[in-house]
């Protein structure tokens, strides 16, 4: 969706920011979307982090099952 705005729809879509909120208030909702989007990438992260988790110790499980076997 985002790939076929191209570089003149982006300016537009700046200006139309500018217009709207102003060049003092650009600054802080940057600011805000990127911290959004900062915890975001760290909680997706986490539950990728806790998913591998949870596949070595079943691997580990099943590795122990076909020793005993």
């Amino acid at each position: 969706m985002l790939s076929n705005i191209g570089i003149p729809g982006l300016i537009i879509i700046l200006v139309l920011a500018l217009i709207i909120f102003g060049p003092k208030k650009l600054p802080e909702i940057g600011r805000a979307f990127g911290q959004t989007l900062k915890e975001f990438k760290s909680s997706t992260k986490g539950l990728v982090d806790d998913e591998k988790e949870e596949t070595v110790e079943k691997m580990a499980e099943l590795s122990e099952d076909v020793k005993k076997a």
